[in-house]
């Protein structure tokens, strides 16, 4: 689904990793990991369960600390970002398991994300001066846009909790949205899905990307969705980087093959 493309094509990098190391006691999580993430690209990051994939995600989103390294957005040092500040430079995350508010609609969940967009403050508020109208309509059209783009209209008033899984996914992923990310980081998105929902992923994301026009760092295991959108791939093993490229040159690196994908002809085709 994504074309191969070079880094340049990308332009200047929007994250950037810069030999982070995580040590948990005399554990290794990350040893020295180093990569970039560039303008408007999907990279996929992959490797076995244990090998630093979500201690990475962590250390972005700030609820991890690392002992040597940088990690860099738009030329920023994130070290020392208060975790609740990162939704206004610009980075949204989605997570793993779900980090939803399970006794509100799926309409509220989603504004929970679009909080900090809102400048016009407590007096103007309570005054509901001409600003604070033009901020809950400009919040409204971007709740709307995402709610048809993400096929939640009909659910929009459901409780969360009564859904689906795989509905619940497009409602934390809506969520993340609505704060208008310039990097997106998703954990495990297709965890949970059938094969007719990872599908409906992955155009979804290829779409997301175009719109938003965002750039995307995306952790899971559905090597198959990871392959079909990714500009680039990074593979870890035992918190190293053992491959950094094009999903093609990813899947034949003897590295990969033997740490994740196997030795198997099936396993390569995946």
């Amino acid at each position: 689904m994504s074309a191969a493309t070079s880094p340049a094509d990308f332009g200047p990098a929007m994250l950037q990793i810069r030999g982070v190391v995580v040590r948990f006691g005399g554990v290794v999580a990350l040893n020295g990991v180093a990569f970039d993430v560039g303008q408007r690209q999907i990279c996929g990051l992959i490797g076995p369960n244990g090998s630093g994939k979500t201690t990475l995600f962590n250390c972005i989103s700030g609820i991890y600390r690392y002992s040597e390294g940088e990690i860099l957005f738009e030329g920023r040092k994130l070290a020392g970002t208060p975790r609740h500040q990162l939704i206004n430079i610009g980075i949204g995350r989605t997570f793993q398991n779900l980090a939803l508010f399970r006794t509100l609609s799926v309409r509220d969940n989603v504004l929970v994300g679009g909080h900090h967009l809102a400048h016009s403050g407590f007096i103007r508020n309570a005054l509901r001066l001409p600003i604070v109208r033009t901020e809950e309509r400009r919040l409204n059209d971007q709740l709307h846009r995402l709610l048809h783009l993400l096929d939640l209209e009909d659910v929009a008033d459901v409780t969360v909790a009564s859904l689906p899984f795989g509905t619940q996914k497009r409602v934390e992923l809506a969520r993340a949205l609505i704060s208008d990310p310039k990097l997106l980081l998703l954990d495990e998105p297709a965890g949970g899905l059938n094969h007719g929902e990872v599908d409906e992923l992955a155009a979804l994301l290829v779409s997301i990307r175009e719109q938003f026009k965002l750039s995307i760092l995306l952790v899971e295991h559905h090597m198959s969705l990871v392959m079909r959108v990714s500009d680039k791939v990074v593979a870890l093993e035992f918190g190293q980087k053992i491959a950094d490229g094009t999903p093609e040159q990813v899947r034949n690196e003897p590295e990969v093959i033997r740490a994740y994908l196997g030795e198997t002809e099936d396993a390569r085709a995946a």
